[in-house]
């Protein structure tokens, strides 16, 4: 099985949504899921382009039946995973898989798949204050959700080297982030 679960980990804001974007462009017949959250919907989302928005009592029905491949309680009290099924499913029909997650998830998934089937990019940004501006720019955020964030950004730091990759979401430079991640999924499937 040569095929790659392509994991692009890193910090909420970090521009994880927009390389997964011009990933689908790109690849096409890549299989890109969904993760499921319990978070409440934001202006503009819609359920099942990015996330599929389920109770809790759904999500710990899921956990409790162990269909999940990650899953982890974020920030304040929502639960965010990533369901099995699709993913080894696509694996075992020779398709590549993309999936957004952060440290948690990576962590979880790096101890499920075979080393030699995972490729985890981590995206980073060098500074807390310009990753907080582009929180609050997508979606204003309480100071304690913003404090939380915080720290999870500098534990998620602490932690990028976990990953087999880090490319670095530089202000005003979404191309070359992405540019530099297409080359590392283009290696990888040499």
């Amino acid at each position: 099985m040569n095929e790659k679960l392509f994991l692009i980990v890193g910090p909420s804001g970090v521009g994880k949504g927009t390389v997964i974007d011009h990933l689908k462009r790109i690849y096409p017949q890549f299989v890109f899921p969904v993760s499921y959250t319990t978070r409440e919907k934001r202006p503009r989302e819609k359920d099942g382009d990015v996330y599929h928005f389920i109770s809790k009592e759904e999500f710990k029905k899921n956990i409790a039946e162990d269909k999940f491949l990650e899953y982890a309680r974020v920030h304040s009290d929502n639960f965010y995973g990533t369901l099995k099924e699709p993913i080894l499913t696509a694996l075992q029909k020779g398709k590549n898989v993309v999936r957004e997650v952060d440290i948690q998830g990576f962590e979880s998934i790096k101890n499920r798949i075979p080393k030699e089937n995972l490729v985890s990019i981590f995206l980073y940004i060098n500074n807390w204050e310009d990753l907080k501006g582009r929180i609050m720019r997508r979606h204003p955020e309480s100071e304690e959700e913003i404090a939380q964030r915080e720290q999870s950004f500098e534990h998620e730091m602490a932690k990028r080297f976990l990953c087999d990759y880090q490319v670095e979401s530089r202000e005003g430079d979404i191309e070359g982030c992405v540019t530099e991640v297409e080359e590392i999924v283009k290696r990888s499937l040499l």
